[in-house]
């Protein structure tokens, strides 16, 4: 299954795991881009796959750009140390899973709909081979529930990367209860590759993060609809009385409402509590297009670029 390289991975006592070189990622969102430029910096080769035709044309240029301000960022930080930028000519780009059949792991970015999440990763288990591991960037749907669309539970585990991923140091790491010991350290000693630590936690809906972060997004939405205060104050409470380098509004903005909303009816699904339904203002600006920083407008407006060609 292509070539793999040798990484010690510190968690087994210095045993060598072996890390694949061809990487995976299902997704040329925000975050499918972002993190196919994690991998493309840390030397592998990377194909990203997404069907939508729009998303692929764009997606270069949406990682060119993020290179550009990756090495804009590395010699502001060269005294640093800083980590090396990806090297766009890694990735491929390309509409079916099919191309996926060498990859050894595959990263799965897409939307954060359980229908859709299950079409990729039946289609995944049928393309690629019995060894190769899924890791899914789920923000909310439960390992356990995504590993059962899979003949292969033990090799399914949660990597939820932040957003911009190239600029966390961080991932949360889900361990399914049928995840492997192999898999947790594979996955470990992927993410030290990239520069990254991964805090692991257990299954359960919206983990750590989002169990708490999309509460805090819809309550404060709910302040701004209530007039509680405007969005801008809303947020410098966060920042100034907390020391938040961003406040909850701009944070939903920075992450998309649609998104918001989406995690908000996957947590209230999987939970039955009431607290996750999305309040009435998040609803309203997601059915009139305002879904953050992406569409110039949100809880904050913002320029948008037009779309460069790929």
């Amino acid at each position: 299954m292509g070539e793999w390289t040798d990484t010690t991975d510190s968690t087994d006592s210095g045993a060598a795991v072996p890390v694949p070189r061809t990487i995976g990622v299902v997704g040329a969102g925000t975050m499918g881009v972002g993190v196919a430029q994690c991998f493309a910096a840390a030397g592998h080769t990377v194909v990203v796959v997404d069907p939508v035709q729009e998303a692929l044309r764009s997606a270069p240029g949406r990682l060119r750009d993020g290179v550009r301000a990756a090495r804009l960022l590395r010699r502001r930080d060269a005294a640093a140390g800083a980590a090396p930028t990806a090297d766009p000519e890694r990735v491929t780009w390309s509409g079916e899973l099919s191309v996926l059949a060498d990859a050894g792991f595959v990263v799965e970015c897409a939307p954060e709909k359980e229908p859709v999440k299950e079409k990729v990763l039946r289609e995944l288990d049928a393309v690629c081979g019995p060894e190769t591991v899924f890791a899914s960037c789920t923000s909310c749907i439960p390992v356990a529930r995504l590993a059962s669309f899979t003949g292969r539970p033990d090799r399914v585990i949660g990597t939820h990367f932040m957003n911009p991923a190239p600029l966390k140091d961080a991932v949360e790491v889900v361990r399914g209860p049928e995840t492997a010991e192999r898999t947790l350290r594979l996955t470990l000693a992927v993410l030290d590759g990239l520069g990254k630590h991964g805090l692991v936690v257990r299954d359960a809906p919206g983990f750590v993060t989002n169990r708490v972060l999309m509460l805090t997004l819809n309550e404060a939405a709910a302040v701004l609809d209530e007039g509680t205060a405007d969005a801008d104050t809303v947020d410098r409470v966060f920042q100034d009385c907390f020391g938040h380098p961003t406040g909850p509004l701009r944070t939903a903005d920075l992450i998309g409402l649609d998104t918001v909303r989406d995690s908000l009816l996957v947590l209230l699904e999987h939970t039955g509590d009431e607290r996750f339904r999305p309040c009435p203002l998040l609803s309203r600006l997601v059915a009139d297009g305002r879904t953050g920083r992406k569409s110039g407008h949100g809880f904050f407006s913002y320029p948008v670029r037009s779309a460069r060609p790929a």
